[in-house]
């Protein structure tokens, strides 16, 4: 059953993910290496933006999708089990896919580049 779990929670955030690489937007890898320079400079107060509740939420989470207890187990309602696992990856991967994007822009506002596009 675990490797079910995380079969579909890996499909829902892969769902996510491919949502998310639209034209124009920043890609898996920049995100993925600017979310410690997010998490960094938002805990030293430079990225004023970081939403500590978010990220709190974010944190729980990643608590419940590693925990072996479950609010709806599988092994009593097999299919809905699953849904809610991916329900909260879903939400995860969301939440720090456009976490990682609002802080690119920032960077890149901060950089003094304004106008024009992004260099993702």
């Amino acid at each position: 059953m675990d490797s079910i779990r995380r079969a579909t929670a890996a499909r829902a955030i892969w769902e996510v993910v491919r949502g998310a690489s639209r034209p124009g937007r920043p890609g898996l890898g920049p995100r993925l290496q600017a979310f410690p320079r997010m998490l960094r400079q938002g805990m030293s107060g430079a990225y004023p933006y970081l939403d500590t509740r978010r990220l709190g939420l974010a944190v729980l989470a990643l608590c419940y999708l590693v925990s072996p207890v479950d609010i709806v187990p599988e092994l009593f309602l097999s299919v809905l089990g699953l849904g809610d696992d991916a329900l909260v990856a879903a939400w995860l991967a969301g939440a720090v896919l456009s976490e990682t994007e609002a802080f690119l822009g920032w960077e890149h506002r901060d950089d003094g580049v304004v106008d024009g596009e992004l260099p993702y």
